[in-house]
């Protein structure tokens, strides 16, 4: 392996080593607080809680290996660009393809393994975690119930005042709500003073022995009047035992979809093997339903008879009978269709649902191909966009792998959703957000590949989208000031002004002269003080040469503060536009939603990073601090950007008065 090829491979390591382990960590917090109800207040030692992360670990990779090839690669690449190492290459003879060539092999390596993982080690994981979870409250059944808060266990919710004990399974104190078989309603209320839970390792029903306590049941009486009394029951007992379901412990619509999918913990062999069952029993399910529903219509029975068809009226076939039995024959005809149509609805329910299975497994079939090839598309994403914008550090690389990403997850996500409903193929949705960015993948290369001393500048970006959206920036007029002045042939008057002028020192007259469009002097007052400074020896020339002519960074700053305000407007337009459409999102999920809020937040992010770069322009120019750490937090806070647009207007105002 050459010196170039170490060098590369060093520094690649190196940022994905620290990306990688910097997301790991904030995924496996947002794991934490997913799960917060399962470990919080349960009694649960370290050694289980580890336990129960180090089986939901493997199923973060997906997620956190591409986004950290993503941005490591966006550093690494701009890194070397920003440093002029990739124009020392160049003019070595070393191209791109040959820059990139060292990490093509080893992310092609660590596609290879991302697949044999996702294959392997995810799918015994999540058998793993969901297992644990299912026999965490076996293995230590006190933590099913928690001290001094609710816990919900079924039709169970239970208070308990104190619990004791060597692994905390006597209660004290206890107080249990009953709710009826539906879900709904409490009229059962139990208390005892102690009770302890007993549970084994091979059993999913916990034990709660009570000890002294009291039954309370509400009675509801037919007659109403008799309602208004509010009647209960009240029995004691000395010894009480309750068993619960644990399969009821901690379940929540969302978090059930997603742990008891048997999709997850399969592999490839054993995914082609269920779906090809999945597919023979749907197939034996309609044929049943279609039989059934053929059966309950009674024509196989008409046509059991060789009978000759007669000529019948079908529109006066109640005719003969009395309005008695017309009331019979309509309510039996109604109750039939109505039975018949909820057996097709029930049916038609359970065959989507089938469906929706084999759907989800070929979902799971195609992921795990398509987490290997995500790794090599954001490679070919980040490394040559890293060299085009020559940005190697933690600011501009978050940017735009923050926005790749999202794009790339919310299409992911849109695509498995819409194929699981049937509505486009699995292998489609799975590979729709790869399919999105692959133009992306291809563009960029190929222009980092034709010059990569970087062809993609913030500000031909706020240039595109400007001439996109038909929006004008400010243009300041030429600076007349930057141009001689003719002096000799100059018609003036020694008037009260040149009288002042002539009192001033030199450094005072040459700085009317070169501040004159700032202050508002007249041509007049300004072309008396060259004048001046032209008898004192001092030319034009020797100011122009000085720069002392005229103040060209009054005319730079007064344009960069427009662009400024412009990019700032639109960026605080798309942050409250993207702001209602995540609301927007909370409450219902729909393609349109979708698109829009992640252009929206893409463009949100563009404007962002625009905006900055005038400021920073700005700070260069005029030598005043503008930007602090708190405008980081506005590429992570978009909700709050209306409070830094106005902060900063009013800082700019305080700082350029004069402009």
């Amino acid at each position: 392996m050459k010196i170039l090829d170490k060098y590369l491979l060093k520094s690649f390591l190196i940022t994905f080593t620290t990306v990688f382990v910097i997301l790991f960590f904030i995924f496996i917090l947002q794991v934490v607080w997913l799960y917060i109800s399962e470990l919080a207040g349960k009694d649960l030692d370290f050694g289980l809680i580890m336990k129960f992360l180090t089986f939901k670990m493997p199923s973060l990779v997906p997620m956190v290996l591409p986004l950290s090839v993503l941005l490591s690669s966006i550093m690494t690449y701009g890194s070397l660009s920003e440093n002029y190492e990739f124009a020392a290459m160049k003019s070595s003879g070393i191209s791109l393809q040959r820059a990139i060539r060292p990490l093509v092999y080893f992310i092609g390596v660590l596609a290879v393994i991302s697949f044999f993982f996702a294959n392997n080690v995810i799918p015994f994981a999540e058998y793993k975690f969901v297992n644990f979870r299912r026999h965490l409250a076996q293995v230590k059944p006190a933590m099913a119930i928690g001290e001094g808060q609710l816990s919900e266990i079924g039709l169970y919710t239970i208070k308990v005042e104190k619990k004791s004990g060597p692994s905390g399974n006597l209660l004290s104190g206890v107080t249990i709500h009953v709710k009826l078989p539906n879900g709904e309603g409490n009229k059962t209320v139990i208390k005892a003073k102690s009770g302890e839970l007993i549970s084994s390792e091979d059993s999913n029903v916990l034990k709660l022995v009570l000890k002294d306590g009291y039954y309370y049941e509400d009675i509801l009486p037919q007659k109403y009047e008799e309602r208004e009394k509010q009647p209960f029951v009240k029995s004691s007992f000395a010894k009480d035992v309750i068993y619960m379901d644990l399969t009821k412990l901690n379940q929540t619509d969302q978090n059930q979809a997603e742990i008891t999918s048997t999709s997850t913990m399969l592999t490839i062999g054993q995914l082609r093997y269920t779906i090809d069952s999945l597919k023979t029993n749907l197939k034996k399910d309609i044929i049943s339903s279609s039989e059934n529903l053929y059966q309950r219509t009674g024509v196989n029975s008409i046509f059991r008879y060789n009978t000759k068809p007669e000529n019948f009226d079908y529109n006066n076939m109640l005719k003969d009978f009395d309005d008695s039995e017309k009331l019979q024959i309509l309510t039996i005809a109604k109750s039939s269709i109505e039975n018949t149509g909820f057996s097709i609805e029930t049916s038609k329910l359970e065959l989507e649902n089938k469906q929706k299975n084999i759907n989800l497994h070929w979902i799971s079939f195609w992921e795990k191909f398509m987490i290997a090839f995500s790794c090599i598309l954001m490679f070919f994403i980040g490394a040559p966009l890293g060299a085009i914008i020559r940005k190697g550090g933690m600011g501009l690389p978050i940017v735009f792998a923050m926005a790749i990403f999202i794009i790339f997850h919310f299409v992911n996500t849109f695509g498995k959703k819409v194929a699981q409903e049937g509505g486009i193929p699995a292998f489609f949705g799975v590979w729709l957000s790869t399919l999105v960015l692959i133009p992306l993948a291809v563009y960029l290369t190929k222009t980092a590949i034709n010059d990569i001393g970087g062809l993609i500048t913030l500000d031909q970006i706020g240039t595109s989208f400007k001439n996109l959206l038909r929006l004008n920036t400010y243009q300041e007029s030429p600076d007349e000031n930057a141009v001689l002045v003719d002096i000799e042939n100059y018609a003036f008057t020694k008037d009260d002004a040149w009288y002042e002028l002539e009192k001033l020192s030199t450094q005072t007259l040459i700085n009317v002269v070169k501040y004159a469009k700032k202050n508002n002097y007249s041509f007049d007052y300004r072309t008396k003080a060259l004048l001046i400074l032209n008898e004192r020896g001092i030319t034009q020339e020797q100011l122009a040469e000085t720069n002392n002519l005229h103040d060209s960074s009054y005319t730079i700053v007064r344009s960069l503060l427009a662009d400024y305000k412009l990019h700032a407007r639109i960026t605080l337009f798309f942050s409250i536009l993207t702001f209602v459409l995540s609301n927007a999102l909370v409450n219902k999920i729909n393609v349109i939603t979708i698109l829009g809020f992640v252009v929206s937040l893409v463009l949100y992010y563009v404007f962002l990073a625009i905006s900055k770069s005038n400021l920073k322009e700005i700070e260069k120019i005029s030598n005043k601090q503008i930007i602090d750490k708190v405008y980081t937090l506005l590429y992570f806070m978009f909700p709050l950007y209306i409070i830094g647009y106005f902060t900063y207007n009013k800082h700019l105002k305080k700082a350029f008065t004069d402009y």
